[in-house]
C-alpha cells in the first residue's frame, strides 16, 4: 500500500493505505485531546484562535498557535522533502521513511509520563501536529490527493457531492466511480471513527500509550507491504 505508485497503484491500495492512517489518526486525534486539551491532527481551530489571540493582543499565546500551524506545515514540507530526495535513489521505499519517522514520534510521545503531559502540554501537541503533517502529506502523495486521513471536513462535504450526483448519474461507468469514491471516504470516516473509540476507551487506563498502538498499526502496515514484496520476488 505504501510501495506502489503511478500506473502499479489501485483503488484496493488506496482502500488499505485510507484503513491504515485514518484509524491511526483517529487515536491521535482523541489521544491528544484528551491529553492536553489540543487539536492533534488539524490547524483549522488552531488558525482560528491564532486570529483570537492576535487581536486581544496576547501575544504569548498567539504564537503558541502560531507553531501549532507551523509544526504541521513543517511535517508535511519535510515529509515530501524527503519522498522527493529518495525518489531520486529508490524510488519504491521513498514513502517508507516518513512513515518510519511518524511510527518514532508516536512512540516517544505515547512514553510521555503524566508530569511531562503536565508540563509539556505545548510540546506534545506540536510533536503530534508534526507527526499528522507528516501522514496527511505522504498519503496525499501516494494517492495523487485522493485519500486525506487527518481531518474529516473535505471529506464530509466530497462524500455530500458524490452522494448528490448518484441522483443524477445515469451511464455504468460514472455510477461504478461514484460508488467507489464513496465507498472510499466512507472507508476513511469508519476507520477515524474506530481509531477515536478505541483511543477514547483505552485512553483511562493507557493515557498516552495507546500511540503505541498507532505505531504499531504503522509497522504491521510496512511489514505488510514488504512480504507482499518478497512473495511476489521483487526487493
Amino acid at each position: 500500500m505504501f510501495i506502489h505508485q503511478g500506473r502499479t497503484r489501485t483503488a484496493r491500495h488506496n482502500l488499505q493505505i485510507a484503513s491504515l492512517l485514518s484509524f491511526v489518526a483517529g487515536i491521535v486525534n482523541v489521544a491528544g485531546f484528551l491529553a492536553v486539551s489540543r487539536l492533534t491532527t488539524n490547524v483549522t481551530g488552531h488558525f482560528a484562535f491564532f486570529v483570537d489571540e492576535v487581536f486581544k493582543l496576547h501575544w504569548l499565546q498567539g504564537f503558541v498557535y502560531f507553531l501549532y500551524i507551523f509544526f504541521f506545515f513543517l511535517g508535511s514540507f519535510s515529509s515530501s522533502f524527503l519522498a522527493e530526495v529518495l525518489t531520486r535513489r529508490k524510488a519504491g521505499f521513498a514513502y517508507i521513511v516518513p512513515t518510519l519517522i511518524e511510527s518514532f514520534l508516536l512512540v516517544l510521545v505515547g512514553i510521555a509520563g503524566p508530569s511531562r503531559i503536565i508540563s509539556h502540554p505545548d510540546l506534545i501537541a506540536c510533536s503530534l501536529l508534526f507527526a499528522m503533517g507528516l501522514q496527511n502529506s505522504l498519503v496525499t502523495r501516494i494517492s495523487k490527493a485522493t485519500v486525506r486521513t487527518t481531518h474529516l471536513t473535505g471529506l464530509f462535504t466530497d462524500l455530500g457531492i458524490e452522494v448528490s450526483q448518484l441522483f443524477f448519474y445515469r451511464d455504468t461507468d460514472s455510477r461504478k466511480q461514484l460508488r467507489a469514491s464513496i465507498r472510499l471516504r466512507l472507508t476513511i470516516i469508519g476507520s477515524f471513527f474506530t481509531g477515536g473509540v478505541i483511543g477514547g476507551i483505552f485512553y483511562g487506563t493507557m493515557g498516552l500509550r495507546i500511540l503505541l498502538l498507532g505505531s504499531l498499526a504503522l509497522v504491521a502496515g510496512m511489514v505488510y507491504d514488504r512480504l507482499k514484496l518478497k512473495r511476489l520476488g521483487v526487493g
